[in-house]
């Protein structure tokens, strides 16, 4: 396909292309328990997964010490790479749409919340290494809603923000798309409501992650005839 609107995707993942939100509660869960905090609710642990771990852990603990912090980082992540057993799958579709939008001339990457670690056990389980160009993390930037990753993504295939589009189910996707001057496309089935969504002006929202190729269809028809 020729005269994309956009030639890079940029995917979120937690939320966004996976499906792991009960692991990851029930990891921060896990953290605040072993370390003698009492837990806040699904929806309070919840809202704060796109946020790097740290950023993530501040906001559910905004008294506690950077020790502190630290330790309670460490407990999550051995909870979430080594004890949890929570299942978490890729939202059905998934596969198929990669592959479709890679054969259809678009680059793919993904900015996540995630550590590296984490990410990278997700790539190898869903062996999904080498649908993407380029991949950034939390632990080796700057969290979202900092647009870091996005212009880190931008250098690295050398294209401009105008020729991506940013695809997520937080806030934190969308602030982080307006402060890298890029699109973002919001998708209504993860962690935040759409009414928090669509107040950053996303330019769309999709209610499930396999209309992304006819969103997109449309849009090259308009950008193609117009």
């Amino acid at each position: 396909m020729t005269n994309l609107p956009y030639k890079l995707l940029i995917f979120d993942w937690d939320g966004t292309l996976m499906d792991s939100e009960t692991r990851i509660v029930n990891c921060l869960r896990a953290a605040c328990v072993e370390n003698g905090f009492a837990a806040q609710s699904n929806e309070q642990l919840k809202d704060v997964i796109g946020l790097g771990l740290k950023e993530a852990l501040m906001r559910l603990h905004p008294d506690k010490t950077e020790t502190v912090i630290e330790k309670l980082a460490d407990t999550y992540r051995q909870q979430y790479l080594e004890t949890n057993e929570t299942h978490s799958a890729l939202f059905p579709g998934v596969e198929n749409l990669l592959a479709e939008l890679e054969d259809q001339g678009y680059w793919l990457a993904v900015a996540t919340g995630k550590g590296r670690q984490g990410l990278d056990m997700s790539l190898e389980e869903t062996q999904l290494h080498g649908r993407f160009h380029v991949t950034r993390c939390a632990s080796e930037t700057l969290s979202k809603p900092h647009p870091r990753m996005l212009e880190e993504i931008l250098h690295f295939t050398g294209l401009n923000a105008e020729d991506a589009l940013m695809i997520g189910d937080t806030e934190y996707d969308m602030e982080m798309a307006r402060n890298a001057n890029m699109h973002a496309l919001a998708v209504s089935y993860g962690v935040h409501a759409v009414d928090r969504l669509l107040k950053h002006n996303p330019v769309g929202c999709l209610h499930d992650i396999t209309e992304l190729p006819d969103y997109l269809n449309k849009l090259h028809q308009e950008y193609n005839n117009g």
